[in-house]
């Protein structure tokens, strides 16, 4: 038996150019959006308005997802990948002229809200894009026997990007100010496409090419929902994300709850990140591919509990640690469900499973953002952190009963066979 290499995907020069890109990407990403966040619930004090933010990235993104799928199967990755970038710069420079206090002196709160609304919903538009097309380019960088390693290494960097992001953000916010804060996502937004530039255009595997709209839509989703394996992960980890996200409610217990400024609230909004940096990492060096069903549902298990503990917290140090731990168990959520997706999908068809995705759990986050905001408003913000921490759990144990093959999942054959390249 081969003795695993936990550097395999690092040996190829495009795929580190490729991390560094994914990670600029996702640092400007998330720091935009607790900068948002920020913004808004300073002027208007409402949580509705949180749950707005999510609703209008979530339309545009569920609404053109399939498309998107249907488009990145059909193009070379590294052009379109491109374009999304140029699109998100657009955004990110449109923030930075709508938070100038000088822009803001001038105009009133509900027009500032609406200009950002309209901005985070092009963001949304240019996110149905990004995620199928950075998860095709993926497997067209490195060979298919390391597409586990490389997915690990891929989702480290997605979550470094995502520790950092609202840690610089945060303080960035107390030291700069918003506007400031914003001039640093365009930067790093230039960055990633820099970075881009280095990777060579790659072929289009897709032998279908032209095929009609709705026939290609059709067996993008056809396929998942045929494969009761990337459908049951999907699923579970979209009502997860789904009730249990209170992220969008930092704002809130930062500056009413804990009262611990934005400082405090850049700590809470990387705790996550940081423990799931840490599954990330060491999922190269110890695999999770054994028994993986019932690492998922325990890890989602845990994901909740954590959420209830974090709702309940009146200490800023446990709401760290709740929030760190909670970070930690969904590692290991994204890793299993990752390279599911890697291994199971064809490449022909990368484009739209990763689409479908992104309506299961991408999109989750933003409808979660809404969720959360809404039931903050009708039953008070901790009854709704700790009400998705308990339909969280509840969603776990209804899986397992009704699922019980899913228990039985075990990854560890699949990718022995893909590394043994058979």
């Amino acid at each position: 038996m081969k003795e695993k290499d936990p550097y395999a995907a690092l040996r190829f020069k495009e795929f580190n150019f490729f991390l560094l890109m994914r990670f600029a990407m996702v640092f400007a990403w998330s720091m935009q959006f607790v900068i948002i966040e920020w913004e808004v619930y300073s002027l208007t004090k409402n949580p509705l308005s949180l749950g707005i933010i999510g609703l209008m990235e979530i339309i545009p993104a569920i609404a053109m997802a399939l498309f998107a799928g249907h488009i990145v199967d059909q193009n070379e990755k590294k052009t379109l990948l491109i374009k999304c970038i140029l699109g998100f710069s657009l955004v990110s420079f449109g923030l930075f002229v709508v938070t100038l206090p000088s822009v803001q002196a001038g105009i009133s709160t509900n027009t500032i809200l609406y200009l950002v609304y309209a901005l985070v919903f092009f963001g949304g538009l240019v996110r149905s894009f990004i995620g199928p097309t950075v998860f095709s380019l993926l497997a067209l960088i490195v060979p298919k026997k390391i597409y586990p390693n490389a997915s690990t290494w891929s989702s480290s960097f997605w979550q470094m990007g995502s520790m950092f992001g609202p840690a610089v953000a945060g303080f960035s916010i107390g030291f700069i100010g918003v506007h400031w804060s914003m001039c640093l996502v365009f930067t790093f937004s230039v960055f990633a496409l820099l970075l881009l530039t280095q990777i060579s255009k790659k072929p289009i595997l897709n032998d279908k090419i032209g095929e009609p709209i709705f026939q290609s839509l059709k067996e993008g989703v056809k396929f998942v929902f045929k494969n009761k394996t990337i459908l049951g992960s999907l699923s579970l980890d979209m009502f997860a994300v789904l009730f249990g996200g209170a992220m969008a409610l930092l704002p809130i217990y930062a500056q009413d709850i804990l009262k611990v400024g934005s400082e405090g609230f850049g700590i809470l909004r990387a705790a996550p990140a940081v423990g799931a940096v840490i599954t990330m990492v060491l999922s190269a060096y110890i695999s999770l591919n054994k028994n993986a069903g019932i690492k998922l549902l325990s890890a989602i298990f845990m994901f909740g509990i954590c959420m209830i503990v974090f709702g309940l917290s009146t200490s800023f140090w446990l709401s760290v640690f709740a929030l760190f731990l909670s970070g930690i168990v969904d590692g290991v959520s994204v890793v299993i469900r990752n390279t599911i997706l890697q291994i199971h999908t064809p490449d022909t068809m990368r484009g739209r499973v990763s689409s479908v995705n992104s309506i299961f759990v991408g999109s989750s986050n933003e409808l979660g953002a809404f969720e959360s905001g809404v039931t903050a408003k009708l039953m008070g913000v901790v009854n709704a952190v700790v009400f998705g921490g308990i339909m969280t759990l509840i969603t776990v144990t209804t899986t397992a009963i009704v699922l019980p093959n899913f228990k039985k999942l075990d990854l560890q054959k699949d990718v022995d066979a893909l590394e043994n390249g058979d």
